[in-house]
């Protein structure tokens, strides 16, 4: 009893350094869009953040349903609670390398992956169509579903704003991003957030300190995420801040509204909807990317979103090789 007490409490420790990571790693997405376009400065921009994921992460828990008792089964006992261990550090060790390279990478994908990839080599059930339909499809719908919307936004933004001086139009929409960068912290709270609180109710499950009968999410581990992901997401990851907000496409103050609001509205779709854990990175990246197309193709950074598409395909097979490498790694050494 004392052992699973204690791989408990690691568990809810690196889950909720997960957690930190996660706000660190994704700050960019909810200001990025902010910053170049001089709506906020940067050290506003986090504060704002930083609270609207805290709020957002009390909207909802489908998606942490989704997390913790939909992908894999792990059973109860020691054992179980080493293999989510296991996942975490995987999904934490993806998440700093690709901060490292300033490249945006999913951390739900990273985080499902890495469940997926302990739960191949260690016999745990992982209920494959749930990672498929919930995972995998909404993988591809929601950038696709981001790009287009935004793209047609913005035209019609571009249309309604035709015979506008650009001047007050300008100082219009760099108050409105204030708005829109709320909403994108809110869903970015609401989607993210659900995740770490869906890893720890499963290790509470796990180590026979929560029910697996009913789903739901005590009150302490919903506060304990939400200032996680908050006090990372103030914390700031600059180096992708610097690839979204101005690497990619230059920003002006209409089309960061746009890209803002375009992906908030699939966030809130996603989770409220669908309980979907999509990407708050994808949602994002995808609506910079259609809004800047409707200025002209070239004005669009290719070879950036070639390099984010390549961060994205490789996210889920590379955090559950990880995941699957430490597992192996960790059986080892436990037979020596």
């Amino acid at each position: 009893m004392e052992l699973t007490l204690l791989l408990v409490a690691v568990v809810v420790v690196v889950a909720l350094v997960f957690d930190f990571t996660n706000g660190f790693h994704d700050a960019a997405n909810a200001i990025a869009t902010s910053i170049s376009t001089r709506a906020l400065t940067p050290r506003v921009a986090l504060g704002l953040a930083a609270l609207c994921n805290f709020v957002g992460a009390f909207l909802g828990t489908g998606v942490a349903e989704t997390i913790g008792d939909g992908i894999i089964d792990v059973g109860v006992g020691p054992g179980a609670l080493r293999l989510v261990l296991v996942a975490l550090v995987a999904a934490i060790a993806w998440q700093l390398l690709t901060w490292w390279w300033g490249m945006p990478s999913s951390a739900s994908h990273a985080l499902v992956g890495a469940l997926a990839g302990t739960g191949l080599v260690t016999g745990a059930v992982v209920h494959w169509d749930v990672v498929l339909d919930m995972v995998v499809v909404p993988m591809v719908l929601s950038p696709l579903t981001g790009f287009v919307l935004a793209y047609l936004v913005m035209l019609g933004v571009l249309w309604a704003c035709r015979r506008a001086a650009p001047g007050p139009t300008h100082r219009r929409f760099r108050m409105a991003q204030t708005v829109s960068a709320s909403a994108m912290a809110l869903g970015h709270g609401l989607q993210d957030a659900q995740k770490t609180m869906g890893v720890i109710v499963l290790a509470l499950i796990a180590g026979g300190y929560h029910s697996d009968e009913d789903f739901s999410v005590p009150m302490w581990v919903r506060v304990a995420a939400a200032v996680a992901i908050s006090a990372g997401t103030y914390a700031g990851g600059w180096r992708i801040i610097r690839t979204l907000g101005r690497r990619l496409i230059q920003l002006d103050p209409a089309r960061g509204f746009t890209a803002e609001a375009v992906s908030a509205a699939v966030l809130y779709v996603a989770a409220l909807g669908f309980h979907a854990p999509v990407s708050t990175t994808q949602a994002i990246s995808s609506a910079i990317t259609g809004v800047g197309v409707t200025r002209r193709a070239s004005a669009v950074r290719w070879d950036v979103v070639r390099s984010m598409l390549a961060a994205w395909a490789l996210t889920l097979p590379a955090a559950a090789a990880l995941a699957a490498g430490l597992a192996l790694l960790l059986r080892a050494f436990s037979l020596a």
